[in-house]
C-alpha cells in the first residue's frame, strides 16, 4: 500500500472516509472518475481515494499517479498481480485497502471505476448512514444506446420495492426509495463491514450478497435515491454478468426476459411485516398460521436474533409455492392488480 499524495491540512475533526474503487484495465474511464472525485463536495469530511488496481496492464497505473500528483485528496494505491477476474475478491480488496488507510475508524464507501458521483454523493451517503448502517444508493445509468426494456425492469423493480416497504415499512428507508444495492454506490461504517467478513469472493453478486448478510445479521440498510451515482451503459464489462452483461441479455433477448413474480413477493413481505411485530411483542402464534411454522421454532429462530430486522429475514421462508418467475409483461399486470388497501395493510 502507498500513499502517493499525502495532504498536511488538520484532518481532526473531519469524519474519516475511504473511497474505494477496484481497478482493472480501465484506463479508458479513470479520467472522468478523478474529475468526478475531484468535485466531490466533503465539508466536515476527511476523504481519500484507494484503489486497487488488479491485474492491469493499461496505462492505468500512470493515470493514477499523474492523477495523484495534482489530486486535493490523498490517493493510496495498491497493485495486483495476474489473477482471474473475480469481482468480489477485488471489490474486497479494495475495501481492506480503505479500512487500513483508516485505521479501523470511519466509513467505507464504494463504487466503481467506469462510475460519477455526484458531487453531493459524499454528503449523502453520510447523511443516511446517521440513520442506517447500510446506504445503498441509486445508480443512474449514463444512456448512450437506449433500452426501453431496461427502463421498464428497472420501474417495475422499483414499484415492487414500493410495494414491499408499504406491506413491511422500517423508519429507516430512504426517502424516496430505490430497489438495487449495487457495488458501485454502496457505503457503510468500518466496523459494519468487518462484522459482516466483508465481501465473498464471488464472480459477480457481491454486492447483493454482502446485503442480504447485513439484513439477516440485523443491520438497517437504507436504499436511498438521494445518493446518486452515474455509471457507464456499456455492453463490454470487466466480469461476468455485471450490468454490460445485463445489458447484452436483453439486447439479445428482449421480451423474453423474467422477473419475481409480484403476488409470491407479497407474500415476503407481509411476513416480514408480521414477523416485526411479533418479534416486538414476543407473541408468535398470528406469525406461526402466516407462514406455516411451528411456535417453538419462531422462538427458537428469535432467541438468536439481535433484532426484529435479523429476525423478519431469518424466519420468513419462502412462498409455500415458490418463489416463481413471469413475463415482465405479466408481472406488470399482477403488480398493478394489487389493491391498494392490501399494500397498505
Amino acid at each position: 500500500m502507498s500513499e502517493i499524495n499525502p495532504t498536511s491540512a488538520s484532518r481532526a475533526k473531519a469524519l474519516p472516509l475511504a473511497i474505494c474503487v477496484p481497478v482493472r484495465n480501465e484506463a479508458a474511464v479513470l479520467p472522468q472518475l478523478f474529475a468526478a472525485v475531484e468535485r466531490l463536495e466533503r465539508t466536515g469530511i476527511a476523504p481519500r481515494l484507494c484503489l486497487l488496481l488488479d491485474s492491469c496492464d493499461d496505462a492505468s497505473l500512470a493515470l493514477v499517479r499523474d492523477h495523484a500528483a495534482n489530486a486535493s485528496m490523498p490517493v493510496i494505491v495498491e497493485e495486483v498481480a495476474a489473477s482471474d477476474a473475480n469481482a468480489g475478491r477485488a471489490r474486497h480488496r479494495a475495501m481492506m485497502l480503505g479500512d487500513r488507510s483508516l485505521d479501523g475508524d470511519g466509513v467505507l464507501l464504494t463504487t466503481d471505476a467506469d462510475s460519477i458521483p455526484s458531487r453531493d454523493w459524499l454528503q449523502a451517503m453520510v447523511a443516511g448512514l446517521r440513520q442506517a448502517d447500510v446506504v445503498a444508493g441509486k445508480v443512474v445509468r449514463t444512456v448512450t444506446q437506449s433500452n426501453p426494456l431496461l427502463d421498464r425492469l428497472e420501474a417495475y423493480y422499483d414499484a415492487l420495492h414500493a410495494l414491499r416497504r408499504s406491506l413491511d415499512p422500517v423508519d429507516w428507508e430512504g426517502k424516496p426509495a430505490h430497489h438495487y444495492a449495487s457495488g458501485a454506490n454502496l457505503g457503510l461504517r468500518v466496523a459494519s463491514y468487518r462484522s459482516l467478513g466483508g465481501f465473498q469472493p464471488l464472480a459477480n453478486g457481491e454486492d447483493g450478497r454482502l446485503v442480504d448478510d447485513a439484513a439477516r445479521a440485523g443491520l438497517r440498510v437504507r436504499r436511498d435515491a438521494t445518493c446518486v451515482v452515474h455509471t457507464s451503459d456499456r455492453r463490454l464489462g470487466r466480469v461476468a454478468h455485471g450490468l454490460a452483461g445485463t445489458l447484452r441479455t436483453l439486447d439479445r433477448d428482449g421480451e423474453a426476459i423474467d422477473v419475481a413474480d409480484p403476488r409470491d413477493a407479497a407474500w415476503q413481505y407481509r411476513g416480514h411485516g408480521v414477523a416485526r411485530l411479533a418479534f416486538a411483542k414476543a407473541d408468535f402464534a398470528s406469525l406461526a398460521v402466516a407462514v406455516g411454522l411451528t411456535i417453538d421454532h419462531l422462538v427458537g429462530v428469535a432467541r438468536d436474533c439481535p433484532n426484529a430486522e435479523s429476525f423478519a429475514m431469518r424466519v420468513v421462508p419462502t412462498p409455500p409455492g415458490g418463489m416463481r418467475r413471469v413475463s415482465l409483461g405479466i408481472a406488470e399486470v399482477e403488480l398493478a392488480a394489487i389493491p391498494a388497501g392490501r399494500r397498505a395493510a
